[in-house]
């Protein structure tokens, strides 16, 4: 084992964005969407659904299903859910998802949605489940089409349409707008009366819709999704046809990727001897004689220590190096984090 010194300049940093599919069908535009009965027949499905891509297989070699994202029903007063005591009024699960959502995303309990200028108490949330994507959901991807009856509705986020890119707490936000690939369609990036149609939070992996908006979306007649004030308004259930009728949502992940390159420079005159203690015999000489006038050595394995020698990480070489007096090598090591 032979140690030498990296210096300055033998270590650089890089970082790239990996752009990949978001579902775990590995592609791009999730066309199959599929719920548990189990789990929206039981008090939660009044205002809150996980979407799976997948059926549970009837047959071995079926696909199994996961997560792919969950709907939520959120309301400023309440409504849309029983309330949790008859005699508290306002304080329903409608209003608690309400609530934890503007925490999340704005950081502040009483800042309330406001999308363009209109205040909306009706709010849909889509969340992406957190193994769909590593860091982050990829700008100008999502596509999501509202499909009821033979109506159909457009949406994308506008990333490709702003100079300056607005934050909040939950991080980058964008205006969710009627179009494409991150692009509005020209005249119908905003409701009349409703301001936009939603945000859009890539940094945690949140679609924001504003129910209001849906409602008096006017497509050929109208979305006309619909939410009332009643107790079990089934508000979700709308929601959630109007996406499965659509068959096209759309997203991918963004991920970056920062690499610490390492160049190990082995000299003509470096790393010709081995260290391996069978070339040596009992009374100390050399046992071989070709290792006197012509050695070489063959290179495995790099080790990268710190200065108390503790070893920090290894890389192999795909195959051994031959290496003597004629040879130089240089060794670039990837570091990945």
């Amino acid at each position: 084992m032979s140690f030498k010194r990296l210096d300055s300049e033998d270590i650089t940093i890089s970082a790239e964005s990996i752009v990949a599919p978001l579902w775990s069908t590995d592609e791009p535009i999730l066309t199959q969407f599929f719920t548990s009965s189990a789990q929206v027949a039981a008090n939660t499905g009044n205002y809150f659904y996980q979407v799976f891509q997948a059926i549970a297989p009837q047959a071995e070699g079926g696909e199994i299903p996961y997560v792919q994202f969950d709907i939520s029903y959120g309301n400023r007063l309440g409504s849309g859910s029983a309330p949790y005591n008859v005699n508290v009024v306002g304080k329903t699960p409608t209003s608690t998802i309400y609530g934890q959502y503007r925490t999340l995303i704005y950081g502040d309990e009483d800042t309330d949605f406001v999308f363009g200028t209109y205040q909306s108490d009706s709010v849909y949330f889509l969340n992406v489940d957190r193994a769909r994507y590593k860091e982050k959901l990829f700008p100008g991807s999502l596509n999501l089409k509202l499909t009821k009856g033979g109506d159909s509705l457009e949406l994308t986020d506008n990333s490709k349409d702003v100079s300056t890119v607005s934050f909040v707490d939950g991080g980058r936000i964008y205006d969710i707008v009627s179009g494409s690939n991150g692009q509005p369609y020209l005249g119908t990036g905003f409701t009349p009366n409703s301001g936009s149609y939603g945000k859009f939070l890539p940094d945690i992996g949140v679609v924001v819709l504003n129910a209001d908006a849906l409602d008096g979306a006017v497509v050929d007649g109208g979305l006309a999704l619909g939410t009332t004030l009643t107790e079990t308004p089934n508000n979700l259930d709308k929601i959630y046809q109007a996406i499965k009728d659509g068959q096209s949502t759309s997203l991918k992940s963004e991920e970056t990727i920062s690499s610490n390159f390492i160049f190990v420079r082995v000299r003509n005159s470096e790393f010709n001897y081995s260290t391996n203690p069978s070339n040596i015999t009992s009374s100390g000489e050399i046992r071989w004689d070709v290792m006197i006038n012509s050695p070489q050595s063959y290179i495995t394995t790099v080790g990268m220590y710190n200065d108390t020698n503790d070893l920090l990480a290894v890389a192999k070489l795909s195959r051994p190096l031959l290496k003597d007096f004629t040879k130089e090598a240089l060794v670039r090591i990837k570091l990945d984090y």
